[in-house]
């Protein structure tokens, strides 16, 4: 298929020349299309039901988020990182945070690194919980994603009494939280860790006896180790195909290093290790949460810094220079020295990554999203072709991506 350039207006537009491509048919899927998790478009070749040539087109939901971060403070931009992976709104706001903590040089204490990392595990279960109920569905087990979401459920319960809010959290601000974790969350928290793993290893007993489950899975949407490399794959999807790869190890950040957890990895990199390599990640998980919850210290939430963090509204209601203070620091933005930083955290779908660029002053120069699920999905052109229609939702699923995030 070959294309030619004409004229609309005064708008150059390019057009397919259709040329005879035999028995061959173009089959759509998407942008509206239950299988693809939101508006992914697959535009496949196909010879019978074999598929000959892929073509992912994405975004659909692009907002232009990056391009609004230049007009707006470093705190105003937090509610736009809740709509990237709108599964784990909580890891989102606290790699931003930490990205623009690291461009000020802020060093955030003890009670605010553990509450941040609860944040993450949290959030980090609650996608993996959707991702593998949504996936199970894909390929007929219906039952699991209402199990899924049940306990999904009880982490929602938590978050909204952490943050007040279920969905969009916008929990973080730069130099700490927006509020002090409040009374019975801790409670809360090791009683979830406590009943969880009894769940897990139900839904695991429940798909890996499922023999429709296996057979749609295993040895399905292999992608070699080398190969996820050279796509950029992070997260779930690259340790599936057994690179040891976590950013929480490699480039540890808020004292993720001190926590005892394994990183677990794939061996043949198909759907199946996939799925296994989630399954066991929220068994690690709960391992961290019971861990930050024993260890958690007492002390200040965020940064004594009055000249760029919001001071507390008791203090704001009887002081008049807290008043002056809090309102520069919402007006103006925290004032950011001059540089540029790179901070990539560990999150739910894969290394999500903040480039930060500063003229000096409270808003960004520029600012530049690594969106896990952008790079994911690049190896769908690559890996789909030989593999039949009826895998595409199989292969979608096991790649638990959010279009929000990959089109930003």
């Amino acid at each position: 298929m070959s294309t030619a350039t004409i004229e609309v207006g005064d708008t150059p537009a390019r057009v397919a020349e259709h040329e005879e491509v035999g028995e061959k048919l173009v089959l759509n899927i998407g942008p509206s299309h239950p299988s693809t998790h939101g508006v992914l478009r697959l535009v496949l070749e196909l010879d019978g039901e074999v598929i000959t040539h892929a073509d992912s087109d994405v975004g659909y939901l692009h907002r232009g988020d990056e391009k609004i971060a230049e007009n707006m403070t470093w705190n105003q931009f937090v509610p736009y990182t809740d709509r990237l992976d709108y599964m784990a709104p909580l890891a989102n706001n606290v790699a931003y945070a930490c990205a623009v903590e690291k461009l000020m040089g802020m060093e955030l204490p003890p009670r605010a690194r553990v509450t941040r990392v609860i944040c993450c595990e949290l959030a980090r279960i609650s996608a993996h919980l959707l991702g593998l109920g949504a996936f199970a569905m894909d390929v007929g087990a219906m039952t699991m994603f209402l199990y899924t979401f049940t306990e999904r459920e009880k982490i929602y319960n938590l978050i909204e009494l952490l943050t007040g809010a279920r969905f969009t959290t916008s929990f973080t601000r730069v130099g700490g939280q927006t509020r002090d974790l409040p009374p019975g969350f801790l409670e809360g928290v090791s009683e979830f860790c406590a009943q969880f793993p009894a769940r897990l290893d139900e839904f695991s007993s429940l798909l890996n006896r499922n023999r429709i489950f296996v057979d749609r899975t295993k040895d399905l949407g292999v992608i070699p180790p080398d190969i996820a490399l050279d796509f950029g794959l992070t997260g779930p999807n690259l340790r599936g195909s057994g690179n040891d790869y976590d950013v929480r190890r490699a480039f540890p950040y808020l004292d993720y290093e001190s926590y005892d957890f394994e990183v677990p990895v794939g061996s043949t990199g198909d759907c199946y290790d996939r799925f296994s390599v989630r399954m066991e990640e929220m068994r690690q998980s709960v391992l961290i949460l019971r861990q930050a919850v024993a260890k958690m210290p007492g002390g200040a939430w965020q940064v004594h810094d009055p000249k760029n963090v919001l001071p507390s509204k008791d203090k704001v209601l009887t002081k008049m220079e807290e008043l002056i203070h809090q309102f520069l620091v919402v007006t103006q933005g925290p004032d950011a020295p001059v540089g540029e930083i790179y901070f990539g955290a560990e999150n739910p779908k894969g290394e999500l990554g903040f480039y930060l660029n500063s003229h000096g002053g409270g808003v960004p120069h520029r600012l530049k999203i690594r969106a896990p699920s952008f790079a994911n999905l690049s190896i769908l052109n690559h890996l789909l072709p030989g593999h039949t229609v009826s895998d595409v939702p199989a292969i979608l699923g096991s790649f638990d991506f959010v279009m929000g995030e990959c089109d930003r």
